[in-house]
């Protein structure tokens, strides 16, 4: 099952259209009944408005809905009609977010409408009919990022580096948009000239119409409804903070044993692991899975558990004075928000290193980059890439971009991989013609200006005192990353002597932190494998571990 994996070709999400739109029989409609609530609505009602909330699944027990998607400037793209059996609903619907398409009642239609805890509670109790129910709705949003019809539309200049930032914060979060290209589009002129915005700021039209320049990723967050606003006054079992591989096993398994269960994180669901071309040596994959996809899986199957997601929703800092009648921790955000917890999960992850080279921060976004997805392969197409790193993140993005590059040249301080790198991605990259391996080597000078983005780049070879220069426009950056732990500073919670967080010391469990109640799990924690697979089983791990202190009447 395919999930937020947007590689796959149209052919293939075509081939997959009768698993997106089943036809439920009635005796699989009659088993619904219990779990929602039966509505008319007459013609040309609209039960779905695109950018608004909807209420949950309709099926439709008879009549005919018109879904068509709608973008910001107003386009409309017809999908498909709703008929006896069929059902309306996306991904997004498991957690009531807003509609990315439109739904009009063709004729008097009557239908059942399941809100979206009922939706969860149908697909847990009736697992073989759940199982359908979620494939189509994930192969819908597949299908709608895969349109760009819908969700916002982003107006300027392709090469500009807030643009790709917009982009970037877009896919790595399964949402749907697309791009305008103002110099070839009148209107999109138009409208950017209307706004006032500079010359490389980009436009974000959301699809209730409002206009954003250059908006921040929160920003944006909160005009196309992908975070709320509102206070969350519930005292949670669990807030897990960070939706990286980690965070997202502990919010699996933490609601799916019935805790109640808030995950956040700044920026998106997949943490580094998301930005990952293909992951080959993770369980149960031979032929491998990007990182997006398997985070994507993860993403949804939480919210099928009711996993409570503020994506994107920064934590500022941690309060462990276990204050009030619950003697609760917690947690308050950037925006002023407080959330309360009984329990907390450090599994925010670890930063993306940067190097001292002199103008790194001037060229990222121009030719500096962090991750590599097909953002970035398009903008490498047959072109000479630079790559610095010997991890296996940095394995995996030499062997994506290298089917994109005309060459591939990795740099790396040490004498070879072997010291930091899978056998497996080693073998790749020995065996793919592109890739160039240049050891004892570090980058020393960026060439370029603000306007135009990176032009050349310097390196040393220091075994040989050779300098060399290479015209190029793309820079990857892959040398390591420091821990996420700024937000605990006012915790006293002890760390290592690198930042990250120590477990397990004293009588503590395992993965419990110096504070009783706080545990840390993946990359963030001092002595973690730094893997995949070793993240996964700390989140599973952390969530036995939260059951024992809660037993233990430690709240």
């Amino acid at each position: 099952m395919a999930t937020f994996d947007t590689d796959a070709p149209p052919s293939e999400l075509l081939s997959r259209r009768h698993q997106m739109f089943p036809v439920l029989a009635d005796a699989e409609t009659a088993r619904m009944q219990r779990f929602g609530t039966r509505q008319t609505h007459q013609q040309g009602a609209r039960l779905l408005t695109a950018g608004e909330p909807g209420p949950g699944l309709f099926v439709v027990i008879k009549g005919v809905i018109a879904v068509s998607q709608r973008d910001g400037l107003g386009h409309v793209t017809p999908i498909v009609q709703h008929r006896r059996g069929h059902f309306m609903g996306e991904v997004g619907t498991l957690s009531g977010k807003p509609s990315l398409v439109d739904g009009i009642a063709l004729e008097e239609v009557e239908v059942l409408l399941l809100q979206p805890g009922q939706l969860r509670a149908l697909i847990i109790a009736e697992a073989d009919l759940g199982e359908r129910l979620v494939r189509a709705l994930i192969l819908r949003r597949v299908a709608l990022i895969e349109a760009g019809a819908s969700g916002p539309v982003l107006i300027g200049k392709p090469a500009s580096a807030d643009l790709m930032r917009l982009q970037n914060f877009l896919r790595r979060n399964g949402e749907p948009y697309h791009v305008v290209d103002a110099s070839t589009d009148a209107d999109a002129a138009a409208l950017l000239e209307q706004s006032g915005a500079g010359p490389d700021e980009p436009l974000a039209v959301c699809p209730d119409g409002a206009v954003l320049v250059n908006p921040t990723d929160t920003a944006l967050a909160r005009c196309i409804g992908m975070v709320d606003s509102v206070a969350h006054d519930d005292l949670f079992d669990v807030a897990v903070v960070g939706a990286g591989p980690a965070g997202l096993s502990t919010a699996v398994y933490a609601a799916s044993e019935g805790l109640r269960v808030v995950v956040l994180d700044c920026r998106s669901y997949g943490g580094q692991a998301g930005a990952s071309a293909r992951i080959e040596n993770y369980l149960g994959f031979p032929t491998g899975i990007s990182g997006q996809a398997l985070a994507g899986r993860a993403y949804v199957q939480a919210q099928k558990f009711g996993a409570e997601m503020l994506i994107p929703a920064e934590v500022h800092s941690l309060n462990c004075a276990r204050s009030g009648p619950d003697r609760e921790l917690a947690l308050r955000l950037s925006d002023g928000r407080r959330l309360r917890a009984r329990t907390v999960v450090i599994a925010s992850g670890a930063r993306y290193r940067r190097p001292n080279v002199p103008r790194l921060q001037e060229f990222e976004g121009r030719g500096v980059w962090y991750w590599a997805s097909a953002l970035e392969a398009t903008l490498c197409a047959q072109t000479d890439v630079v790559l610095v790193g010997g991890g296996n993140s940095a394995g995996q993005a030499a062997v994506f971009l290298s089917q994109h590059a005309a060459t591939v040249t990795m740099l790396v301080r040490g004498p070879g991989l072997a010291a930091s790198m899978s056998r497996y991605l080693i073998d790749r990259i020995e065996a793919t013609h592109n890739i160039e391996l240049k050891p004892h080597t570090a980058i020393t000078a960026l060439h370029g200006d603000a306007q135009s983005g990176l032009a050349a780049v310097s390196w040393r070879d220091d075994r040989a005192a050779v300098h060399e220069d290479k015209p190029l426009r793309n820079l990857f950056m892959f040398v390591g990353a420091d821990p996420e732990t700024g937000w605990l500073d006012g915790c006293n919670i002890a760390v290592d002597a690198n930042g990250f967080v120590v477990t397990g010391a004293g009588s503590r469990a395992a993965l419990e932190s110096s504070i009783p109640g706080v545990f840390a799990v993946g990359d963030v924690r001092s002595g973690s494998v730094k893997r995949v697979g070793g993240a996964i089983g700390e989140g599973a791990a952390a969530v036995a571990q939260i059951h024992q202190y809660l037993a233990a009447g430690s709240v």
